[in-house]
């Protein structure tokens, strides 16, 4: 009879053990049933089915959880690491960024001052933000236009049958590795109104009327920067726009040419169309990232003269640093997310309406 009973323990715990969560829900609620039953139909002890059916509950209710947690635990620790760093580096940060861009505070004292929605007020008034929004904006269209467009052309000619094209992509696609702040100072030297080698390639071909000051004069110096930008970041454009090229079928540039089309029509026809979506990723990947220009500005001009190289970031930065303006520089950085995020969804919206048509 022991015998007997030990196996059927046995089986019922193999049962239980290779059952579902779900199937493992259903006995359990099945067993309670049962259990309430035999104590209304046999009238036993309260005390005995009390002890049985707790007993036996908790272990269901054992196996239960270390079933769950023997599948999930391990993955759980692996996923710890990086939730715990994600969270402290991320999630809180992004909270308390909301909380200080309510308060004044100078990042020194404990106290802050709530101000509800005053940073937001100022920022409206704020002219030299707005200035900096503009020279943003600024880089931003000469990057949309001549980076992309030189990135596209390139792909192009790498994407065809031509010698040492391999060479080209890995040339190509130098600037953009480089660091940020090495290739600032060059370029500084290269601007340098006094000895910098462009005045003196000037000089040396007979313009000499051409000689400035590049990064002094309000004129020149936002446009030398946009330009260095846009020669530092075509790389990845380049990399993205001749990837999606090369997933386009060559079967439909044969049946067009077989169709009579010349170059352009193919271009026009077959490559524009099929390569939307790609030129939306490169157009929102560009918009987003010569938005938050910072460290070319910073090791180049360092925001000046009189921010006219001034940049959203560099803005942030001055208003947290030298104004000791904690909480206005977060609301500033809200704004901007905010104006990022919304200029990111117009251009999803319009790629699809482009889709469409």
């Amino acid at each position: 009879m022991t015998t007997f009973l030990s196996d059927k323990i046995k089986q019922l715990y193999n049962i239980l053990h290779n059952a579902s969560v779900k199937q493992k829900a259903i006995a359990f609620i099945c067993f309670a049933v049962v259990m309430e039953l035999a104590f209304l139909k046999f009238h036993a002890s309260p005390v005995f089915w009390f002890f049985a059916y707790s007993l036996v509950t908790l272990g269901l209710l054992f196996l239960l959880i270390a079933n769950y947690v023997k599948k999930t635990f391990s993955a759980f620790v692996f996923v710890l690491p990086a939730l715990l760093i994600f969270s402290i580096f991320y999630i809180y940060p992004f909270f308390k960024v909301f909380h200080l861009a309510h308060n004044a505070w100078d990042g020194i004292v404990p106290k802050m001052q709530f101000v509800a929605l005053g940073n937001f007020k100022e920022i409206l008034q704020d002219k030299i933000w707005w200035i900096s929004m503009r020279n943003a904006g600024y880089i931003t269209l000469i990057a949309l236009t001549f980076q992309n467009i030189l990135a596209l052309a390139l792909a192009l000619a790498c994407d065809r049958q031509m010698r040492a094209k391999n060479f080209y992509r890995v040339i190509f696609f130098i600037p953009p590795v480089l660091s940020e702040v090495v290739v600032g100072l060059i370029w500084r030297w290269i601007y340098d109104g006094d000895y910098g080698l462009l005045n003196h390639t000037l000089v040396a071909v007979g313009l000499q009327n051409m000689v400035r000051s590049w990064l002094s004069d309000p004129q020149t110096a936002l446009t030398c920067v946009a330009v260095i930008h846009c020669w530092k970041g075509f790389g990845w454009g380049f990399m993205i726009l001749l990837a999606g090229l090369q997933t386009i079928p060559k079967e439909l540039y044969e049946a067009s040419r077989v169709d009579g089309a010349n170059i352009w029509q193919s271009f026009k026809n077959v490559t524009i169309p099929l390569m939307i979506p790609v030129f939306v990723l490169v157009a929102i990947l560009t918009i987003l990232g010569t938005m938050q220009v910072f460290v070319l500005i910073l090791s180049m001009t360092g925001g000046g003269p009189g921010y006219h190289t001034e940049v959203p970031v560099t803005r942030i930065l001055a208003s947290m640093q030298g104004s000791s303006m904690f909480g206005y520089a977060c609301a500033q950085g809200i704004t901007f997310g905010a104006i990022l995020m919304m200029v990111s969804f117009a251009q999803i919206a319009l790629s699809k309406k482009l889709k469409q048509a």
